[in-house]
């Protein structure tokens, strides 16, 4: 009697789904984008931190923050994602939903900071955004 391999039925039958592949890769590549966004918010942090005069001053604003305040913000934020993203490439099951909270709160930090830096707060929301797709799209664990 040859031996075969399972297969894998349409999605939903006999408890088997179809597993999409950039989902499933989504899922490494968002726990390291979630660790570039950490480093990125800890060098705004610095930036921030250490000289007003690195980012745009501006004035009559709705959101405005002095600079400090804002390098204080992106720093901390930054640090966490960092500690999400490693537990997402660890396959931490807290990791996922922790890391789709963050960067939820990280993309609209980066929208309110947007005319502060347009274009660290455009890449940043990008990443943020493909970080919760990815996070939310696959539900397999990733594991480095």
């Amino acid at each position: 009697m040859a031996h075969t391999a399972p297969t894998h039925g349409p999605a939903g039958s006999a408890g088997q789904r179809d597993i999409n592949p950039w989902a499933a890769s989504g899922i490494i590549f968002a726990g390291v984008l979630l660790l570039v966004d950490g480093v990125l918010g800890v060098i705004k942090g610095i930036s921030g931190i250490a000289s007003d005069d690195v980012y745009a001053h501006v004035r009559n604003y709705t959101f405005m923050f002095d600079v400090t305040s804002w390098g204080w913000i992106h720093l901390v934020l930054g640090i966490v994602l960092g500690i999400v993203g490693w537990g997402v490439l660890k396959g931490a099951v807290w990791a996922r939903a922790t890391g789709v909270v963050l960067a939820s709160i990280s993309l609209i930090i980066n929208f309110v900071w947007l005319p502060y830096q347009p274009i660290w707060a455009l890449v940043s929301i990008a990443i943020d955004g493909f970080v919760i797709w990815a996070l939310c799209t696959e539900t397999s664990k990733a594991v480095i």
